[in-house]
């Protein structure tokens, strides 16, 4: 996946609380395969209607919005069902971060494995951002991964925490596979000493 470093871009704002998966991704739409673009069931039912019009007072289809790369919720953000299309969704429709102040537990852990970035920030600060991209429709909203900030488009900084490990991958543009992988030449030079030091025991492990 492509590492997140920094990010200035248009930011759209999500009001409602408990936005659960299935408003993220109705469940009918996970039998496709990922390979068609999950993007185009972002928020289905509330963004289409019946006949596959768009409805023009959803966000994301207001113009100003439609580049928006970054969406700013409210709380619990991806409660409810653990499936991971809800990831696919955003990241398939360009969105490389979530800011809001909590997020479903399942729903920011899949974020984290698929290179979308969850930023959590109080409810107070993350209230004033929403209301600050609704005042100002297609306002910007940058993200410094390296440094744990974002810039309202006011100018406010505010700081987040992520754990280092997430960080890291996120930083590099490593999965979980990808991971362990870089760690190949640590592991190779930890038997070499093992075998070094306690041949009599290092017997069991096979030379590479």
């Amino acid at each position: 996946m492509d590492p997140f470093t920094t990010l200035d871009a248009v930011a759209a704002p999500i009001d409602d609380v408990n936005v659960d998966t299935d408003q993220i991704i109705p469940a009918r739409f996970l039998k496709y395969p990922r390979s068609g673009g999950y993007g185009r069931f972002l928020f289905h039912d509330q963004r289409y209607n019946e006949d596959g019009s768009e409805r023009p007072d959803f966000v994301l289809n207001r113009p100003p919005f439609r580049a928006a790369r970054i969406l700013v919720a409210d709380s619990n953000f991806g409660c409810g069902s653990s499936r991971e299309g809800a990831v696919y969704a955003l990241a398939d429709s360009g969105f490389r971060a979530v800011v809001g102040p909590s997020f479903g537990d399942i729903f920011h852990n899949n974020c984290l494995k698929n290179g979308l970035l969850p930023v959590r920030l109080p409810p107070d600060v993350a209230a004033e951002l929403r209301a600050a991209l609704r005042a100002r429709p297609g306002a910007h909203v940058a993200i410094d991964l390296a440094a744990c900030r974002l810039t309202a488009p006011n100018g406010a900084i505010h700081a987040f925490a992520i754990d280092p490990h997430w960080q890291r991958m996120l930083l590099e543009g490593l999965d979980e596979l990808g991971m362990t992988l870089s760690c190949l030449g640590e592991v190779a030079a930890f038997e070499a000493r093992y075998r070094a030091a306690e041949p009599w025991r290092a017997a069991v492990i096979p030379a590479p």
